[in-house]
């Protein structure tokens, strides 16, 4: 089951406030979802997800069929029996980290044939066997195959890249439709827009997608070192298509102000790694700016990380976390930058709501670009 219900639309801009009901729950958005790629948001307990708001999380179908393979997952009833995650869960399908392979992978009509980082086996990975493996780990939301286009990208490149994700969307709907959820709550498959920066190449993929009347719809690819502006333009021309009963789920997408300008522009749905691997290495997202908290100047600094969102530790203590290497810095950072995720979109639900998203988003972009 899943059922879009559009609330509210700001009426100085495209940001949405809408609900979204799956059979684990009910979602608000816009919402951002917490990256758990091996079946576990990395540094981060379920019961501290829960705590801090997180509604809906993933779980990367490439990785999990990797390790911990498919029996395992299968014994348990899938992602939410092993993670004992009761919320909706989101998987990818695999072809952002397939293109991150590299030349370690080859793309065919098939599908695409790489050697395992684990023990260099070589795999295949097929529209089929990516929606074989969906159904096992038993995800609310599961994404069609795609080839994740590089960027830069050629006009040829980008085309046939495109047709290809075209070609797999057929081969997964297909194969989806001839198959049954595994246990007992329904799945809903997404396609992924692709066409790399070119309008003409992103309105013919979003047609075509559109075309497979599915409940929603993904922009993939603007994810991978183009421009914001490139990516701004793009979302906001696929925004401008998609009818406003589907949600919009921006894929791999980033920044606390790129979340921003593109819920300004329509966007329902958020993913990104940042929040946690930026926190691995320092980086403190706060209403006021980024704080690198490595940084010397924070040695003796007695004022907590953030008064709204990590009150209770000093930026002192938590920089000397860091320099000892102790991993609780690692997982106070992670804690903190996803409750702050959490807050913004939060908050950007609020002042839709208020008909004042569009001032309080240019006050906010303002001070989330300073460095403290």
């Amino acid at each position: 089951m899943l059922q879009f219900e559009l609330l509210k639309t700001d009426p100085h801009s495209h940001a949405r406030r809408g609900q979204l009901t799956l059979n684990h729950g009910v979602i608000q958005t816009p919402i951002f979802m917490p990256v758990g790629t091996y079946g576990t948001v990395k540094g981060v307990m379920p019961r501290s997800l829960e705590e801090m708001g997180a509604q809906i999380i993933l779980g990367n179908t490439f990785h999990l069929w990797m390790r911990p393979g498919l029996d395992i997952m299968k014994s348990f009833g899938g992602l939410h029996g092993f993670e004992k995650w009761k919320k909706p869960i989101l998987t990818d399908s695999g072809g952002f980290q397939v293109w991150s392979l590299g030349a370690m992978r080859k793309i065919t009509e098939e599908g695409v044939i790489f050697r395992s980082h684990i023990d260099g086996h070589k795999l295949l990975f097929t529209p089929e066997n990516v929606m074989d493996t969906q159904r096992i780990i038993g995800a609310d939301i599961i994404m069609a195959f795609d080839e994740c286009t590089p960027y830069p990208a050629t006009k040829e490149y980008a085309t046939n890249s495109m047709h290809t994700t075209h070609r797999w969307l057929d081969r997964c709907i297909t194969r989806f439709n001839e198959t049954e959820p595994i246990y007992g709550h329904s799945q809903q498959l997404f396609p992924i827009i692709q066409g790399s920066v070119f309008e003409d190449l992103r309105l013919q993929s979003t047609e075509y997608c559109l075309k497979q009347d599915t409940e929603g719809i993904a922009i993939g690819g603007l994810s991978v070192g183009e421009p914001h502006e490139d990516m701004y333009r793009i979302t906001e021309q696929i925004c401008n298509i998609v009818p406003k009963d589907k949600p919009r789920y921006l894929m791999g997408v980033g920044t606390p102000a790129n979340l921003l300008e593109c819920i300004h522009l329509g966007i329902d749905m958020f993913d990104c790694v940042m929040p946690t691997r930026n926190a691995r290495n320092g980086m403190l997202f706060t209403k006021e700016g980024t704080i690198n908290i490595i940084n010397k100047k924070w040695e003796d600094d007695y004022s907590p990380v953030d008064e709204d969102h990590t009150p209770q530790y000093s930026k002192a203590y938590l920089k000397h976390l860091f320099k000892a290497k102790e991993y609780l810095g690692a997982q106070i950072a992670s804690e903190h930058n996803l409750r702050f995720y959490l807050w913004l979109v939060t908050e950007a639900r609020k002042q839709i709501l208020a008909d004042t998203f569009l001032p309080w988003k240019n006050k906010m972009i303002a001070k989330l670009n300073l460095r403290l």
